[in-house]
């Protein structure tokens, strides 16, 4: 019975191990053996210490499962909720086990993640992919999900303006969900290069320099930096929404007096339902998801991968684990 592989550890500096031990899946749990994991930032963010986190990296992956108690699931290839549940407490009662007090969550909270041949997860976080959809656009579920989680907290009409900040990963992606939904979707940015891949369903697109209409219905933060705040609050319509999906500390003084003044709503979104996102796959095969591929890498060069993930004009690095 295998007990070791290799895996990709953030200890205080980033290193792969050749023979960390295997975890073998408890009751209601399965083994996954690893084909394809992402790069995201926040695994770049827990490498300057964001939660204190010490273990295997990784959250975004695809895989086969390849142990469990039910044997149905032996075989299947899937994706994985990232947040494991403690499944009896409030929270978890009301269909929100990732906002469980006891949760564990995939390579960031007291969870070893998926840079590694294999890992595990609850079987109810699983979800099977349809043979249609390559490994390259089911890995961005979970930032593909976490972009409709803006559809299940905000209702959209369509004929609503709306502004999404930030050309990143998560920006496009926001930008692309709400285009579904909404006729007026702009995205801006500050990567001319960024901007261009985002092209799709008649998306506008504009710079962070350039005249941006101020009076938008609802404003997403997607930029990852505390100035995105400030802009959204200023392009808002009196009574208009705010959505932050950037889970970044706020550096200096933030005036908030506008929001009560123009009485704006803050949202914060975080993780979405992976059906969520399963579902928006399907609906939209043409949504042009290879485009946020910039790179794959052999696992063995886990450290160059990294490298490639911070530079600039980065989107999404992927690590070909199997």
């Amino acid at each position: 019975m295998m007990n070791r592989m290799m895996a990709a550890v953030f200890d205080g500096g980033l290193k792969l191990v050749q023979d960390y031990p295997v975890t073998e899946p408890g009751p209601g749990w399965a083994r996954i053996k690893v084909t394809v994991a992402g790069i995201c930032k926040t695994d770049m963010e827990i490498m300057k210490g964001y939660l204190g986190f010490r273990g295997v990296l990784g959250h975004e992956l695809v895989g086969v499962v390849d142990r469990c108690g039910d044997p149905s699931w032996i075989g299947k290839r899937v994706v994985g909720e990232i947040n494991a549940a403690c499944g009896h407490c409030p929270w978890c009662a009301q269909g929100l086990g990732r906002h469980c007090p006891e949760r564990t969550t995939l390579g960031i909270l007291n969870h070893d993640g998926c840079m590694a041949e294999y890992c595990a997860l609850p079987i109810e976080n699983l979800l099977i992919v349809p043979e249609d959809i390559p490994d390259e656009h089911a890995v961005l579920m979970e930032p593909l999900s976490a972009a409709c989680e803006i559809l299940e907290q905000v209702h959209i009409h369509g004929n609503e303006r709306i502004v999404v900040l930030g050309d990143g990963r998560l920006g496009i992606l926001c930008a692309w969900v709400l285009s579904t939904a909404a006729f007026n979707v702009t995205l801006v940015g500050r990567h001319p290069e960024k901007l261009a891949l985002a092209d799709w369903r008649g998306l506008k697109r504009c710079l962070w320099t350039d005249a941006i209409e101020t009076g938008a219905d609802i404003v997403v933060d997607a930029t990852g930096s505390g100035q995105g705040i400030v802009t959204a609050i200023s392009l808002c319509r009196p009574r208009g929404t705010i959505v932050l999906k950037s889970t970044v500390a706020l550096q200096g003084n933030v005036n908030l007096a506008p929001v009560v003044i123009h009485e704006l709503t803050i949202l914060g979104s975080r993780c979405g339902r992976f059906a969520d996102g399963l579902a928006m796959m399907r609906k939209f095969p043409d949504m042009p998801l290879e485009r946020m591929i910039t790179a794959r890498y052999p696992f063995a060069k886990v450290q160059a991968a990294f490298v490639r993930a911070g530079q600039r004009d980065a989107m999404k690095v992927l690590l070909d684990i199997a």
